[in-house]
């Protein structure tokens, strides 16, 4: 098909497609259509293969000018982008469909010209990326934070006891309850209960935060009360309502903490003898994971620093497809459908979820074309040698084996996506080595590890 074309680049990544068909082409390809109809129509009256081009056109001609337009649309933008000489910046992303901008009449008396708009491979025009300043959080591993990791060494080596009869319970006691919610004439309401529902009281491990009530009740006690939940509560099914509470404590039992001594530690790991052997390992792990959450933070703030230098116009269909993949990841840890996430954010007005994501998509998509900008032309290669020390310092990190490590990504993409980390790690490395990182505002490691989740 002989045809012309015109590329003008929009915003966001968008391409507007103009064809021109010159008429005689039109005609052409409707009248092929129309051949093709009149071989295999059969009309009353008529042969098979024999109805007149005239009777077709006069029972079925609207409908026929509209199937030959889309036809004569499709094939000629299919040829367009097939052209070899189309530059690869002007082709359609796999997920985004060329859409007709304004659909044109059929006129045989002269050229169709029609546009189709789709979206395109962002371009990126790197910026400074070398010899900046960037901050990062100024932490460091203090007493309290080891000493914190050892109650709870001592915490998952207690012994559980149970109370004496008659006792009240305590913030610290394990606590076994049922529970449900009543309605108003005090029946129990569908699918609102569980039984044998353990945790610590005082944690606030609850849904309906109900530690406070529970406190002074005794085994085999069952109360009744009401909590009305704040309209900023964590849990948005529960925020702003009311719900009266069915509640049986139906075990109560103490925990029994083992002294901080050489003992515990043994009790730990038969390769620690002395209580300072286990602080010298929390103190060591504690470190790794430190030096481990600073570098994450400080290539986040320095890619901060670079997408400032590097505008990035990211389209609509690479924002949607990315959230779509939260959205699946979602659906698969929570073992369900995404239509069903979707009805739950519905039913719960949680908008909030899908505004964090969409700029978190954003985010990740214009860093990751910033480093595939800077990765562009560089030698990556890596020899089978240079690819096992990398292992070897990504497993260690990791705190795994190299073939706990290498078994990973034999279940997650294979050999390909083990390069890729590999060449991106080292691509980081490289950008910290050229910059400056300061540390900037004081923060405690347990606020900077829970920024992290």
């Amino acid at each position: 098909m002989a045809v012309t074309k015109e590329i003008t680049r929009l915003e966001k990544s968008n391409v507007k497609l103009s064809i021109t068909i010159p008429k005689d082409e039109v005609r052409s390809g409707y009248q092929d259509m129309l051949r093709d109809y009149i071989k295999k129509i059969q009309l009353p009256g008529f042969r098979k293969g024999k109805v007149p081009q005239e009777v077709l056109e006069r029972k079925f001609g609207e409908s026929l000018k509209s199937e030959a337009l889309v036809h004569i649309i499709e094939s000629a933008v299919t040829e367009v982008l097939k052209d070899e000489n189309l530059p690869k910046e002007d082709l359609p992303l796999p997920y985004s469909t060329p859409r007709v901008q304004e659909e044109p009449a059929l006129d045989f008396e002269q050229d169709l010209v029609f546009s189709v708009i789709y979206d395109v491979f962002p371009r990126v025009s790197l910026g400074q990326w070398k010899g900046l300043e960037f901050e990062f959080p100024d932490a460091e591993i203090t007493e309290e934070d080891i000493n914190r990791e050892l109650e709870e060494l001592r915490e998952r080596n207690a012994i559980v006891l149970d109370r004496e009869d008659g006792a009240e319970a305590r913030t610290g006691d394990v606590v076994t309850v049922d529970y449900c919610e009543i309605g108003e004439e005090g029946g129990v309401l569908p699918n609102s209960g569980r039984e044998d529902f353990v945790f610590t009281l005082g944690s606030g491990y609850n849904i309906y935060k109900f530690d406070n009530e529970i406190s002074g009740m005794k085994k085999g006690e069952t109360k009744d009360f009401s909590k009305t939940f704040p309209a900023d509560f964590e849990d948005s099914v529960l925020a702003g309502q009311s719900k009266k509470i069915r509640l049986t404590l139906s075990a109560l039992k103490e925990k029994k903490l083992p002294d901080l001594d050489d003992d515990l530690a043994q009790d730990v790991d038969e390769k620690f003898n002395t209580l300072d052997d286990l602080k010298n390992s929390v103190r060591e792990r504690l470190n790794k994971n430190l030096e481990r959450r600073l570098r994450e933070l400080k290539i986040n703030s320095l890619m901060e620093k670079l997408m400032e230098n590097t505008p990035a116009a990211i389209p609509e269909s690479m924002i949607r497809v990315e959230i779509n993949g939260r959205l699946q990841n979602l659906a698969g840890r929570l073992n369900t459908g995404t239509d069903d996430i979707i009805k739950m954010m519905a039913r719960s007005e949680n908008s909030t979820v899908i505004e964090k994501w969409r700029s978190a998509a954003e985010r990740d998509l214009h860093s990751r074309l910033i480093v595939e900008a800077i990765m562009k032309g560089r030698n990556t290669e890596l020899s089978d040698e240079a690819m096992e020390k990398e292992l070897e310092t990504m497993a260690a990190d990791a705190g795994i084996t190299v073939e706990d490590l290498k078994k990973y990504y034999q279940e997650n993409g294979g050999e390909e996506n083990m390069r890729e980390d590999i060449q991106e790690r080292k691509l980081f490395d490289m950008l910290l080595a050229e910059n400056t990182a300061k540390p900037g505002k004081k923060k405690n490691y347990l606020d900077l590890m829970q920024d992290s989740r």
